[in-house]
């Protein structure tokens, strides 16, 4: 038997990708009160391969347009530790008379904003280690090891 996506099942993917919950986004789609049977017949339903292939390209879309790649956010931080980015700020600037005005300037990144960047780096780089993992396989003898209880 053919699988294809069918408007509850379209509803189905989309209200899983909404919530993160099957056994919800079940519920939602099929009109159903029952728990238990929503949460199997979720189960089923993903592993789908037509509906497990709507979640992801779903995901992928989502992701792509959303959420940052690590690339992006290393790049970011680095612009920001060489002072290469600009952000906004307001400037409150006295006129006389007791008067002010508020107005939008660009500012470079400072000292401060320039080291967290830069830790930030280093974390990812893992250049500030207090603890070394240490990856090995070895055997274990003990001596005497007959006199050792089970």
């Amino acid at each position: 038997m053919a699988h294809k996506m069918t408007p509850k099942r379209i509803k189905f993917c989309d209200e899983y990708i909404k919530t993160g919950n099957k056994t919800e986004a079940y519920v939602r789609a099929f009109s159903t009160k029952k728990r238990r049977a929503a949460e199997a017949n979720a189960r089923k339903l993903l592993a789908i391969p037509v509906v497990a292939d709507y979640v992801a390209k779903k995901m992928d879309e989502i992701t792509s347009k959303k959420i940052a790649t690590a690339e992006e956010t290393l790049e970011y931080l680095t612009m920001v530790m060489r002072g290469e980015s600009e952000s906004e700020v307001v400037v409150v600037e006295l006129k006389g008379d007791g008067t002010s005005e508020a107005r939008t300037v660009k500012k470079r990144p400072d000292e401060k904003e320039k080291l967290k960047a830069a830790e930030l780096l280093g974390r990812r780089y893992r250049l500030y280690t207090d603890k070394v993992e240490v990856d090995t396989k070895t055997t274990i003898i003990f001596d005497d090891e007959e006199k050792l209880e089970d």
